[in-house]
């Protein structure tokens, strides 16, 4: 939307705030600030939704049974729906802060400090890259990526998730909480990349986000200690919880030393600051295997998100995202 002043190309419609061409800002602080009124107008009307939904709930929806298993309901003699519970918060998801922060990040090196031309690189996101296959590789390879330990992308992600956050966090909501927010949208990802267009990190339209809070797929290059000084950037004591995926080659945690290594990973994870990391131990060629012949690898059970499943259950959009996560090899 900040590309295109508040115009959603996929609809047709003005959704968002105008926030004027983008070919007219002069630098990326310029950018950064449509941004953060695109943000912060698209969350003033999810809360303004969310309000009547709870209103709704409130009103013509008890909830009896969770009311009774929550503390203070029925102290207060008050449903969950009407705030009964000692504790209101809502929680909203973010989703895809990889592909925001790369985006964002692309934007600075290839616009702003880099010569491209805005116009041009929104005309190539508005055909998809149709035709822009040398600015798309630009975009894709010659750009900051979150999950390298880089700081030009590590920065540009704190400015992002610090203006989402105040943009939600302390908002009063309809059962007498607060707003807070997760960054754990389980797969979500998959299904919002189907309906957003090609961002300026070189990913194409349709194509799923960024899931949790783990780097782009494929974009984080340097191995998984660099991933994990990245996401531990984010101020995670802000969030309700996240979410970090990894995958690893089986060999490399063989045996007892590969097993303190990775003992040793998560402890330094959590040293820096980190809240959560979940592993799929499976090569890229069994998962590979399996899509061909799902029938041979039914026991075949992966990480998804948040939960667990059996690979060959899962959408072919699913396995294909799961396949794309970087394989690390090396601790």
């Amino acid at each position: 939307l900040a590309l295109h002043d508040g115009f959603d190309v996929r609809t047709g419609k003005y959704v968002g705030a105008r926030t004027g061409n983008p070919a007219s800002f002069a630098t990326f602080d310029d950018l950064f600030a449509a941004f953060e009124t695109q943000v912060r107008h698209v969350l003033d009307i999810k809360i303004r939704g969310n309000a009547l939904i709870e209103a709704v709930y409130a009103d013509a929806m008890p909830a009896p049974f969770l009311s009774v298993i929550t503390s203070d309901c029925i102290a207060k003699g008050m449903d969950y729906n009407e705030g009964g519970a000692r504790y209101n918060t809502t929680y909203i998801q973010g989703v895809g802060i990889g592909t925001v922060t790369d985006a964002l990040a692309a934007l600075r090196a290839q616009v702003f400090d880099g010569g491209v031309s805005m116009t041009e690189l929104v005309a190539a996101l508005d055909a998809d890259f149709e035709g822009s296959e040398p600015l798309r590789q630009r975009l894709l390879n010659r750009s900051p990526k979150w999950g390298n330990d880089d700081a030009a992308a590590d920065e540009v992600m704190q400015r992002a998730f610090g203006a989402f956050v105040d943009a939600i966090d302390g908002r009063p909501n309809g059962r007498g909480g607060t707003y807070g927010v997760d960054m754990l949208p389980t797969t979500c990802h998959v299904y919002f990349g189907g309906l957003t267009g090609a961002t300026p990190d070189g990913r194409r339209a349709t194509t799923p986000l960024s899931e949790g809070i783990s780097p782009v797929q494929g974009a984080d290059r340097l191995g998984p200690t660099a991933v994990l000084r990245s996401a531990a950037k984010m101020d995670q004591a802000r969030t309700c919880g996240t979410l970090l995926n990894m995958k690893v080659n089986p060999g490399l945690i063989a045996g007892e030393e590969g097993i303190a290594q990775l003992s040793g990973l998560v402890r330094t994870y959590f040293g820096l600051g980190g809240h959560h990391i979940q592993f799929n131990v499976v090569s890229i060629d069994t998962l590979r295997e399996a899509q061909a012949d799902p029938d041979a690898h039914r026991d075949l059970i992966v990480r998804v998100a948040g939960y667990s499943d059996y690979f060959c259950d899962l959408s072919r959009e699913l396995q294909d995202e799961i396949i794309a996560r970087t394989e690390h090899e090396a601790l």
